[in-house]
């Protein structure tokens, strides 16, 4: 079973870096298992904005709030865990500013 994770600098605002954590379990080509989070890295140190996984064996998102922390997670592709991490990078990466700016506003 090979397992890969990294940090990637998505942008550097003037509130701090936005950072996407990235963790795969694969066995051959397969995805077994995947958590991308998206972060806020500011001076006060690092907020999670929102969290794509599979700890349940499907393609789950959970919302972060500022005040309430992890909320329920909810289905967000029927596809396989591998399409649905590539989907979610894309999201994350395509949407980043109004995650952020959601996160912002949610209390």
């Amino acid at each position: 079973m090979g397992i890969t994770s990294y940090d990637e600098v998505l942008d550097e605002l003037s509130g701090g870096k936005v950072v996407l954590s990235v963790y795969l379990k694969s066995r051959g080509p397969e995805v077994v298992d995947y958590a991308l989070v998206l972060l806020l890295d500011s001076g006060g140190g690092r907020e999670t904005i929102r969290v794509y996984d599979s700890s349940h064996g499907f393609n789950e998102m959970h919302r972060h709030t500022r005040d309430g922390g992890k909320q329920k997670g909810v289905v967000f592709s029927d596809a396989t865990l591998g399409e649905g991490v590539r989907a979610a990078k894309e999201n994350i990466k395509e949407r980043y500013l109004a995650m952020i700016d959601g996160w912002k506003e949610w209390r």
